[in-house]
């Protein structure tokens, strides 16, 4: 396993481990108050994660910044989007608007940077990117 694919895997774990128990907690609780930060934990935290390691363990296999760039603000912004909701919808702490604002909005555009790398990384992968296909 390459190590952007097995980084990206061990994250969407984590994300998926702890999604699982926060819909387990909501469940058992019987209350949806975290219901928006569980969606993202599992979509862009397990989902996206787990499917960007799978595209790089299937279709791109060599090593490149770019590569590297998007899988540091993949888990960046996977992180910093999801707390980020977390500090803003369920105001955990006594903090001003404002930073929870900004801590949301910081995540959420380092995750669509990441997307953005992505797509780009995508649409420039050739056959000889990955020797083993």
């Amino acid at each position: 396993m390459n190590s952007y694919s097995k980084v990206l895997l061990r994250f969407a774990a984590l994300f998926g481990l702890f999604g699982a128990f926060l819909g387990s907690h909501m469940a058992g609780a019987g209350s949806i108050a975290f219901k928006s930060v569980h969606a993202h934990i599992l979509v862009v935290g397990w989902l996206t994660l787990f499917a960007w390691a799978a595209f790089y363990k299937l279709f791109y296999t060599k090593k490149s910044m770019l590569a590297t760039i998007h899988v540091a603000t993949a888990i960046i912004g996977a992180v910093g989007l999801t707390v980020g909701m977390w500090l803003y919808y369920v105001r955990p702490f006594d903090m001003p608007d404002a930073v929870n604002t900004v801590f949301f909005i910081v995540g959420g555009s380092i995750m669509l940077l990441s997307f953005v790398l992505f797509a780009i990384i995508a649409f420039l992968t050739n056959e000889q990117d990955n020797p083993s296909h």
